[in-house]
């Protein structure tokens, strides 16, 4: 695979960017995506704005421009004008323009993503939308150039598509990927195109070869084209619809072919970097010669303001608390607490700096920077004055995380994505090795803390178990002892400021939620107590016993003597000369030292970290005690008096918390403010709020551009599961792909770029996201929670959607009490505007998104007999369709099989999977038999849960003097069950039916799965907010074989998902799911058990009086 990846990338090389020989001409490659062509001009799509340009060649004219992406430009069959996609007002829906420039018309207005795919014979433009989807797929809509109500073409799913000349057939492409860069990918979601017969929906298949990717469909005459994987790179193919055999029409040894689409006479193609022509008659294929010269909007530097929550990646604050410091956008940035200016001290445009911590002193800064071309350690003035001193920190290079300054401002402790911990004394920068952890996990978590003398660093580290235990490091003896003894989970070290004392945090119920992989580790509380180690013998309990009694002189001594250091020293005391005396010397006699561990009197709570104040104060942030929030959790903060054994609340509803060096003041964010206020008491509302309005950064896009390139090639290099890369030279890949950043336009272009030279790594879970995309004011699209059809010139409602009214995601306007809207009545009016078909219905609901609208609805389309009620839309409809497809699959199961076989439906295997589960799982314990359906499931974890449910066998029967017998345990169903699974289940629904056929529970009914099991998460955002990801834990079977990635599960029992019968009412694969699971519950029904009958035992009873018989 090597060898083929090397010839493919050499076709990258300025020398070879396209098929023709012309492409050697071209300065600089630019990423013209989506070209259409016409009789005389090719549009495409170019810096998010669409361009024209003659077949020719030549200069490029801009033809649409807009504040959000404009893409996928299609000429309509006469050539004069042009649908597109356009993002506008925050909505993404279908335009059309006049070929030769004017005034964009919108065709839809439903706040679901509207995509423009094709144009009808007779001159409507064809459209997907999830408007009507209760999953992933999307459905195919025409809509009238001159607006109007869409039509809804009756296929269940389509990506793209191409009409017969006649209109009475279509090719088109039902399967979409999640990953469509995803380089010879072989899981279920292959591409393949069908040509459906649009009078009943009958379909027949393009033939697939070696399950190749078969997409983008072209009808011209007799012949569909499309591009194809199936010989190599994706290239050029012809189906012939009469002898019903492929060719191969462009040979293709280089880059894949992105799109295509087929004009007059020819068909335009992109070739990531290049367009080209060819000629259908001749069989020509030349490169189009483009020229942009204008100036693209995106490319100009600017100054940005930043978001003080999405923006900030880390935050700190001063030694006393006069200042905030925070990374945002890749500088490093200072916020004064009242007054002074916002200053950003590093401001380097083209370089990331991240994890800023001020000195102890409040002098310097310390924070990581890639200015090098590698992460390395920067120390600078606080002010950003003055030179910079910068360490190396060594190889492999790698990326690094929390600089934490020993108090004498002497040493930097710091840790490495390789799981190292290490220390840098910064007179002589060369970094040691204290320690490394056991396991890549979420659970890796060192939270170094120093010791108050600079000698000792504390911190945490995983244990075989997978729970954690503290450990202490002496800098003087490069030694590290375990402190805890690994029977809890231990987190948080800290010491005390005085240096008598370690506290931390532990665990006993934490081993529920250590298999974080595991879906049985969802919905388990966890708890966490607070503890003290008393780190030398001769120092009493922070807590002895207390006992009322009269005090006399000696006992006044004795009690201040206690108080006092262990050697005698006051702690941060001042000298007369006002210098702060030196920090007490911690001695750690570890001997013994598991016996002098005390609990402190804290209630037990989900501590999520600890600081040491003053002496004798320690500071507590604490979370919800279930996991799996979304966003970040809400905290409360908390401290503890060691003097007073008492605990009080400081703050509630906070995301973030940082204590300063002094332990006077603290940094906190509540909601999308940071405070910094005084740490001794509760802050009143609004106390200390941080003036952010000039929270701004300067940015040049090209030179951020170019960071952003060589850390993405970084973050694959560092965090991909596998050192070799899939055989990909991954550093021949970032030299080749370099000179594609020079034509880059716009943001969008850039998230292109990244997914296409990543999809060579030929694996699953490979996203990429935008960062600093163009944003405008989003302007809602409120929804009624309906179908409508076109009655009498007027909006029929043809079906109401019922919701869960008491769940806020689920609530459905028309089904609210008082409102009560029945399918069958007319929208005649919205807010005053009456309502006819002579406009989009969705036109009308512009901006009343979540807010109160008084719409009309009557019986008749002339308004007689109507009402005035007033409803509240919502944004999206998806959660009410969903609901009502599940309900409708649940009834429908218990029609078929008479009531004896469960339906339960898995969404994903996290959260949602969970509850879903539980909901309806042990709601039908009872019935004899299961179907299982994980449709369209998008992972999440491992469904151990699910599985251990499923798989349960009964161990006894339980009977009382009244009522029924009950089989132990309860929670089961013991009959035969069976697993529904798709190509639009992945990841976590590999391994949901991966497991199910691995544990013998039944057969699995549909079509193979996605083939996605190597998982993600951990990564460092990139500079703009962006994301890429590594994937970096790859899931491999017991024989030692990876028998799930880009292959996906195969079922027992395959059935598709036919769209005749679709179309005609019916679910092919939940039928058959159904019939399978009865025709096995004929042959295995539940097991019957029979009661005993009850004991008898002899007993022999007194006799009285005695001796009588």
């Amino acid at each position: 695979m090597k060898t083929v990846l090397k010839l493919v990338l050499a076709a990258l090389l300025p020398a070879a960017l396209g098929i023709g020989a012309a492409a050697a001409t071209t300065p600089t490659p630019l990423l013209l995506r989506s070209p259409s062509v016409s009789a005389t001009q090719i549009a495409f799509a170019y810096g998010g704005e669409i361009w024209t340009v003659p077949r020719a060649g030549g200069e490029a004219v801009r033809l649409v421009t807009g504040s959000g992406r404009l893409s996928g430009p299609i000429f309509s069959p006469d050539g004069a004008m042009i649908a597109y996609t356009g993002e506008f007002d925050g909505n993404v829906d279908v335009y059309v323009v006049a070929a030769s420039g004017g005034e964009p018309r919108r065709l839809t207005y439903h706040p679901g993503a509207d995509v423009a795919l094709a144009w009808t014979p007779d001159g409507r433009v064809a459209f997907r939308s999830p408007r009507a989807s209760v999953a992933d797929p999307e459905q195919l809509y025409t809509v009238p150039v001159a607006g109007g109500f869409p039509t809804e073409v009756p296929l269940p799913r389509v990506e793209e598509a191409s009409y017969s000349p006649d209109g009475s057939h279509l090719a088109y492409e039902p399967n979409f990927q999640w990953e469509p860069a995803w380089k010879s990918y072989r899981g279920g979601q292959t591409a393949t195109i069908w040509i459906a017969d649009l009078a009943d929906s009958s379909v027949v298949a393009i033939p697939q070869e070696k399950n190749s990717n078969d997409r983008n469909p072209m009808w011209v005459g007799d012949t569909v084209y499309f591009l194809s994987d199936r010989n190599g790179p994706v290239s050029l193919f012809a189906y012939d619809l009469r002898t019903r055999t492929v060719r191969q029409v462009v040979a293709n040894g280089g880059l894949d072919i992105g799109s295509a689409s087929a004009g007059p006479g020819a068909i335009v193609y992109e070739q990531f970097g290049s367009v080209h022509l060819l000629d259908l008659a001749s069989g020509e294929n030349r490169t189009v010669p483009v020229r942009v010269a204008a100036d693209m909007p995106q490319l100009r530097p600017h100054l940005l303001a930043l978001d003080p929550v999405k923006d900030v990646l880390a935050a700190g604050i001063s030694p006393t608390g006069q200042r905030a410091v925070f990374e945002a956008h890749g500088e490093i940035v200072t916020v004064p607490a009242e007054k002074g200016d916002i200053r950003d001290i590093t401001n380097t445009v083209g370089a990331a700096e991240r994890d800023p911590a001020w000195s102890p002193d409040g002098a310097r800064i310390a924070y990581f920077s890639d200015e090098s071309g590698e992460y390395a350690l920067h120390v600078r003035r606080q002010d950003g004055l003055g030179d910079v001193q910068k360490i190396a920190l060594g190889q492999p290079p790698s990326f690094f995380y929390e600089p934490t300054w020993s108090p004498d401002g002497k040493k930097i402790a710091y840790n490495d994505k390789r799981l190292n911990l290490w220390v840098v004394d910064l007179e002589h920068p060369v970094p040691v090795r204290v320690d490394t952890d056991r396991f890549d996990s979420p659970a890796h978590e060192f939270d170094v803390r120093w010791s108050p003398d600079s000698r000792w660093l504390a911190y945490t580290k995983q244990l075989p178990s997978q729970l954690r235990a503290v450990f202490v490091y002496s800098l003087a003896g490069g030694k590290a002892t375990q402190v805890t003894d690994g029977m809890s989970d231990a987190l948080y070290p800290v010491f005390d400021r005085g240096g008598k004392y370690l506290y931390f945090t532990a665990s006993t119920d934490m081993g529920l939620t250590a298999g974080w992989l595991d879906m049985t580790s969802i919905g388990h509380p966890v708890t966490r107590s607070v503890y003290a180690a008393v780190l030398a013998k001769d120092v009493p309990s922070p807590i002895p016993p207390q006992s009322d009694e009269e005090k006399g002189k000696d006992a006044d001594k004795e009690e201040k003597d206690a108080a006092a250091p262990a050697d005698g020293k006051k702690v941060d005391a001042k000298t007369k000369d006002g210098k702060t005396e030196a920090a007490a010397k911690v001695e750690i006699d570890f001997a013994g030292l598991d016996q002098r561990i005390v609990a402190l009197p804290i209630p037990a709570k989900n501590y999520r970290g600890l600081w040491a104040g003053k002496e004798g104060a320690l500071y507590l942030v604490a979370g919800p005690l279930v996991g799996g929030e979304d966003g970040p959790p809400t905290l409360t903060a908390s401290r503890f008096d060691l003097a007073t054994r008492k605990t009080e609340p400081l703050l509630e509803g906070i995301s973030a918390f940082a204590l300063s060096a002094n332990g006077e003041k603290m940094l906190y964010r509540m909601g999308p403010a940071w405070h910094i206020a005084a740490a001794d008491k509760p802050p009143k509302a609004g106390d200390g709020a941080l003036a952010m309005k000039e929270f701004k950064v300067w940015v040049d896009p090209k030179a951020e551009w170019a960071q952003m390139y060589r850390e993405v090639w970084r973050i694959e290099r560092d965090f991909f599961y596998d050192p070799h890369f899939h055989g990909l030279d991954l550093a021949a890949a970032e030299t080749a792909y370099a000179p594609y950043l020079a034509g880059i336009a716009s943001r969008d272009d850039l998230t292109a770029l990244f997914a296409e030279m990543t999809g060579n790594l030929t694996v699953g879970h490979m996203f990429v996201r935008g960062g600093a995309e163009p944003k405008s004011d989003k302007v809602s699209v409120g929804l009624l929670g309906a179908d409508y059809t076109v009655e009498n010139g007027r909006y029929r409602i043809a079906r109401v959607f019922s919701g869960e009214n008491w769940n806020p995601d689920l609530q459905a306007p028309l089904t609210q009490p008082g409102v009560d809207v029945k399918a069958g009545e007319y929208l005649l009016a919205v807010n005053g505007r009456d309502v006819t078909t002579a406009d989009n219905v969705y036109s009308f609901f512009l901006a009343t998104a979540g807010k109160q609208t008084v719409i009309r609805v009557g019986p008749n389309a002339n308004g007689q007999g109507a009402r005035d009620v007033t409803v509240v839309p919502v944004a999206s409809e998806r959660n009410l369709r969903h609901l009502a497809w599940v309900e409708g699959n649940r009834r429908k199961v218990e029609e078929l099989s008479g009531g004896k076989v469960a339906y339960v439906y898995l969404p994903d295997t996290a959260d949602g999977g969970y509850t879903s589960f539980n909901r309806y799982f042990f709601a039908q314990v009872g019935k004899q038999a299961a179907v299982l359906d994980e449709r369209f499931n998008h992972g999440g974890d491992l469904a151990d849960y699910v599985i251990q449910y499923l798989n349960r066998p009964p161990m006894c029967r339980v009977m009382t003097r009244e009522g029924e017998d009950y089989t132990e345990p309860v929670e089961a169903i013991y009959g035969p069950k069976v697993m529904i699974i798709n190509q639009f289940a992945g990841s976590g629904g590999d391994a949901m039916p991966w497991y199910f056929r691995k544990a013998g529970i039944g057969p699995l009914v549909g079509v193979r799965t996605w083939g996605g099991l190597v998982g993600i998460g951990g990564y460092p955002l990139l500079m703009d907010g962006g994301r890429i990801t590594a994937p970096r834990w790859a899931i491999y079977g017991l024989a030692g074989k990876w028998e799930v990635e880009n292959e996906g599960i195969a079922p027992d029992v395959e059935v598709e998902q036919d769209p005749k019968l679709v179309r005609e009412g019916h679910d092919p694969q939940l039928e058959r799911a159904v019939q399978t699971v009865l025709d096995l519950l004929a042959k295995n029904p539940p097991p019957t058990f029979e009661r005993p009958p009850y004991p008898v035992y002899e007993h022999p009873l007194p006799q009285w009086p005695a001796g009588s018989s």
